[in-house]
């Protein structure tokens, strides 16, 4: 997983791990089973044909691997519930709201902050000169340590905005308003990628953005070189 740069992006974190620890702790055991039963009940030299002891039928086993599993499966929804509760929960008090709009094939950023806006839009980059050093397709410049509010919205077909950073991802549906969700960004500077995760169409895969995460007093300058511009 990469590093997440936002503090929802550890809650996603622990849930993940602690998924996989209790997934491992569960094959530890069924792994164990099996081999505790080709071991023991293996067909032994000059023994006659027979059959271990059954049991089916057996109710007090029934009742045990009806019940583990049930309440597994109850521990990994009320983990599950819980986290994606905290993750998509909306305060309305960020200091940063940002309009993205995805359409075929690029992304338009509309950044408010303090009364004042600032626009971002790309058009289908050139693959052959994407690289980690000159990321292509526009930018979305936003501030570390600090509340940034997303709304979601496209034009014409289903597309999803996706910061593998963010460990998170929104499909972004045409005529819903409704999907938004809330990062707390952490002190971590840096560009990150971002994509569309939804085929969407012939240049799905040129629909390609990058996040910068700058320090308080360069986002505020950016700000006031940038207002009221259309990039």
């Amino acid at each position: 997983m990469p590093e997440g740069v936002t503090k929802q992006a550890g809650i996603v974190q622990t849930l993940w791990n602690g998924s996989w620890i209790a997934a491992l702790a569960t094959g530890v055991v069924v792994w164990g089973l099996i081999l505790w039963a080709c071991i023991f009940h293996r067909k032994k030299k000059n023994a006659p044909d027979q059959l271990p002891p059954q049991v089916r039928y057996n109710l007090p086993i029934e009742i045990l691997y009806t019940v583990i599993p049930v309440i597994m499966v109850a521990v990994f929804f009320y983990f599950t519930a819980r986290d994606e509760t905290e993750i998509t929960r909306i305060t309305q008090s960020a200091p940063i709201k940002v309009a993205v709009e995805g359409y075929q094939w690029s992304w338009r950023f509309s950044t408010e902050y303090q009364g004042e806006k600032v626009v971002t839009a790309g058009v289908p980059v050139d693959l052959s000169k994407q690289s980690l050093q000159t990321p292509q397709g526009p930018q979305l410049v936003l501030p570390v340590n600090t509340q940034v509010q997303f709304e979601l919205h496209s034009d014409d077909v289903i597309h999803s905005f996706w910061v593998p950073a963010f460990l998170f991802k929104q499909d972004v549906f045409p005529g819903n308003v409704r999907n938004h969700f809330q990062i707390t960004t952490l002190d971590r500077t840096g560009v990150f990628f971002g994509r569309c995760a939804e085929l969407c169409g012939t240049d799905h895969s040129k629909m390609l953005f990058s996040v910068k995460l700058v320090p308080q007093a360069e986002f505020d300058q950016y700000i006031k070189s940038q207002a009221g511009s259309a990039q």
